[in-house]
């Protein structure tokens, strides 16, 4: 019997499409109009009164002093619009006196609404005043003011006048005005396409284009590597070549540059320095890198000020730029940067950036009695320490993780690395969003790197793929499922379990693939042994190393993704396979759960299901979720083939990613 997943403690996530204010922020009230009188005559005219409502909520706005710790929120007065029905009523006809008398003692008047009545106003309920009556008491005595005899020619037949029915037409009310545009610039140490380490580059890569199809102003700011690709960025000129960025004592003076990057406008910043902070031929690895981010995050926000550049959001990425909030709030607001509001994502918590004292001489923000309080930088760990990350949440005015899940985890749940007490200070400002995927890259109809192109109608296609696939890796050619892996070979991602998982694959009679290498030489050397121990089965190839186009032909080509990780805060790997139809194994943690939902146990609909999943980090639990997808592949054809078009069904574009983060951008612009 396979074993089946235990259920997960229902998780108590925070959406940011769906934000809070904090108590801070002003309150929109709800504003039901007075019920609107009606009062009808028949001598001279007919009126309506429609009273306007008025509303206008007040909040206080709180200016931090200069030795508190940084308010995080600021309030703004809020108002709600006003909407008004105009009443259009003919006018009354004018009749003679004895005639009006006559009709007003023997006529019922009678009030009805007619067709053309506006189904917006036909819902207002009618306040007893709009029902006329009238009373005729004992006291009333009419005395005609006639001659006491009349000639009978005088007498002039008097038609009673029609009955009137009353007619309201209301306007609609007018549209909500438009949210305007953003100027947004994000600051971070990578972006796809020309520096390039992991998926925060995909992210910022992806998210900041969806944010200016919305229409929005995007810019990017990223250090001028040595080792970026520099065919990737087009009309790259010198446009600052005067930028003094204060360091010690001392200045070091910087170039900027701009071009696109995939139509992404671009700043990179060059320092002349001879401690070559960027120009060493990688990016990361270097005993310096809190000294080398900590000089970048300082000259990307020098470089703002001094250029005149007021964006209403700063959006920044993990610890290496961790400090611009920190820099923005101790330095350049008092310099008359007071507009922009900044968003801070954490894609990793095991990366924060600690560090000792020197960095506050370095970039002038000293005062080590200030910052090694534990209210703002000193680690919660090593309390003699700093951290940057942490600086990051106190100071950032909201704090973002790539997943629901992964936030509630690190919140609530101990993989905070020690920060979770600062999360739970300031819960009230952070969330998950599940990152999206360029679907320009990543789609199995327009991807020009593999053989066929097919979606979900001609899925077909997928096996031509299959076939290219074992062509490449001289696999043997038969109607097995083959089991890939794909990723960096870190202990994070479960390494013990893809080991376990290739040679229990090939003992179900499938076939496995991996791609992927890792930058410590250990690592690589054990699947390099395991490779040489598995050269010459016809159902199994590693590849040690990163190729795109074969990363591009397996998610296109294989039957199913395995994603064993020991934590993952979203994970891109089953997002991508999800869109060509490859049917991820995963373990329930972080942005694995918040994305792949199990085909046999999840409690979604039939068709919300899109892969398999297993709870416990352990070989019986990866041995469940495998056995199943195999044994389904195997006997249930039809059933495989479903679960398939599911997968390609799910969105994880960046539509609704894009709209999450804009959300949060107007949030923080509001309160």
């Amino acid at each position: 019997m396979p074993k089946k997943p235990t259920g997960s403690k229902q998780i108590p996530t925070v959406q940011p499409s769906a934000v809070k204010p904090t108590a801070a922020a002003p309150a929109v009230e709800t504003v039901v109009p007075d019920v609107i009188p009606v009062a009808v005559t028949t001598t001279e005219e007919i009126k309506a009164a429609a009273p306007a409502p008025e509303h206008a909520p007040t909040a206080s706005a709180v200016e931090p002093s200069g030795d508190s710790a940084p308010a995080t929120t600021k309030s703004r007065r809020r108002s709600t619009s006003k909407s008004e029905a105009t009443q259009l009523i003919e006018p009354a006809v004018d009749v003679p006196v004895a005639a009006a008398i006559a009709e007003v003692v023997n006529a019922e008047i009678i009030v009805t609404p007619t067709d053309e009545i506006a189904p917006a106003v036909a819902e207002i309920p009618i306040a007893a005043e709009t029902t006329v009556m009238i009373e005729i008491t004992p006291e009333f005595v009419l005395e005609p003011a006639f001659p006491s005899v009349i000639e009978p020619e005088s007498v002039v037949a008097i038609e009673p006048e029609p009955e009137r029915a009353l007619e309201v037409i209301a306007e609609p009310p007018p549209p909500a005005p438009a949210r305007p545009n953003l100027f947004i610039v994000h600051i971070t140490p990578e972006l796809a396409a020309v520096a390039k380490v992991g998926g925060l580059a995909d992210v910022v890569f992806g998210l900041s284009r969806e944010l200016a199809i919305r229409g929005n102003h995007v810019e990017i700011i990223l250090p001028k590597y040595s080792s970026m690709r520099h065919d990737q960025i087009y009309a790259m000129q010198e446009v600052y070549h005067d930028l003094w960025v204060p360091w010690y004592d001392g200045a070091i003076h910087c170039t900027v540059f701009f071009g696109f990057v995939h139509d992404r406008k671009c700043f990179f910043i060059e320092p002349h320095s001879p401690d070559n902070f960027f120009n060493r031929g990688s990016i990361y690895g270097f005993k310096d890198d809190v000294l080398r981010y900590a000089f970048f995050s300082r000259a990307a926000m020098e470089f703002l000020w001094k250029s005149g550049k007021h964006p209403d959001v700063i959006h920044c990425h993990d610890w290496q730029t961790a400090l611009v909030p920190v820099f923005l709030y101790e330095f350049y607001q008092s310099l008359g940067m007071t507009h922009p509001r900044v968003c801070l994502t954490i894609h990793n918590f095991a990366h924060q950036g600690v560090t000792g004292v020197e960095i506050l001489h370095a970039t002038g923000l000293h005062r080590p009695e200030r910052f090694f309080d534990p209210t703002r930088m000193a680690d919660n760990r090593h309390p003699r320490a700093l951290n940057l990350l942490k600086g990051g949440i106190v100071y950032a005015n909201f704090v973002t993780t790539v997943s629901p899940r992964y936030a509630f985890e690190t919140k609530d749940q101990g993989q905070g690395f020690g920060l979770e007490s600062t999360l739970h200070t300031h819960h009230i400002k952070y969330g998950g969003v599940v990152n999206g995927i360029d679907y320009d890259v990543w789609n199995p109809e327009v991807d020009h790197q593999i053989p066929t192109r097919y979606n979900i109608e001609t899925i077909e296609g997928k096996y031509d793929n299959k076939r290219a696939l074992r062509h490449r890796l001289m696999l043997a050619d038969n109607d097995k499922p083959i089991v890939a892996f794909i990723g960096r070979l870190d202990p994070q991602k479960g390494l013990e379990l893809v080991r376990h998982a290739i040679f229990y694959t090939l003992e179900r009679g499938a076939q496995f693939v991996l791609l992927g290498s890792s930058p410590d030489e250990r690592i690589n050397g054990d699947f390099w042994g395991l490779k040489r121990m598995l050269n010459d089965s016809p159902d199994c190839h590693l590849e040690i190393g990163f190729d795109e186009d074969l990363s591009h032909l397996i998610y296109a080509g294989a039957d199913m993704m395995l994603v064993p990780s020991r934590f993952e805060p979203c994970g891109l790997t089953q997002l991508i396979a999800l869109r060509y139809g490859t049917i991820p194994v995963v373990r329930a943690i972080g942005g694995l759960a918040d994305t792949v939902f199990d085909k046999d146990f999840s409690d979604r609909p039939l068709h919300a299901r899109n892969g398999y999943v297993f709870q416990d980090y352990d070989n019986p639990g990866l041995e469940s979720a495998l056995g199943r997808a195999i044994a389904c592949y195997r006997n249930h054809p039809d059933h495989f083939r479903e679960l398939m078009k599911n997968a390609m069904r799910s969105d994880y574009s960046w539509n609704v990613p894009g709209q999450d983060y804009l959300n949060i951008y107007d949030y923080i612009r509001d309160v």
